[in-house]
């Protein structure tokens, strides 16, 4: 799985000009399921999600998490962030998982990552057209691939 978390003032994802999820501080996070991805790889994204220390603390240092803040969380579905881009111009997905894989696997890391937050998070919808919105407050990006866990 790879993933994409950016800190947010807000964000919302839309589809057909009608907003499905909208959230206020917290976490944008973009998620890429390959074909060889388990819950187990969920699961760690998770636990490193919740803990992720990148929010300021009252000096002014990144020092806390989405959950000292009581922050939410939107999890939009991105097949796009399992390109390959090495041949050509034209990115490649077929490292992307099939909606058999990639549907029941995107449905469980928000299901579990509710579960750790203790609250709903936001969702997009899976293969649909969305538009995502955000204030990305810093900016502060960061990348994951729980195939670069060391």
């Amino acid at each position: 799985m790879r993933i994409v978390i950016q800190r947010v003032k807000h964000a919302s994802v839309s589809i057909d000009n009608n907003v499905k999820s909208a959230i206020q501080q917290g976490l944008l996070i973009l998620l890429g399921v390959g074909e060889n991805d388990t819950e187990d790889d969920a699961n760690w994204l998770i636990k490193k999600i919740v803990g992720l220390r990148i929010f300021d603390d009252e000096a002014g240092v990144m020092n806390k998490s989405v959950m000292d803040i009581n922050g939410e969380a939107l999890v939009v579905s991105q097949f796009t962030l399992m390109a390959s881009y090495k041949k050509g111009n034209r990115p490649s997905y077929i490292h992307a998982a099939k909606h058999e894989i990639s549907v029941p696997l995107y449905q469980y890391f928000c299901k579990e990552l509710s579960a750790a937050m203790g609250k709903k998070v936001g969702e997009g919808e899976f293969g649909a057209d969305m538009k995502v919105e955000l204030l990305n407050d810093g900016p502060v990006t960061i990348c994951m691939d729980t195939k670069n866990k060391e």
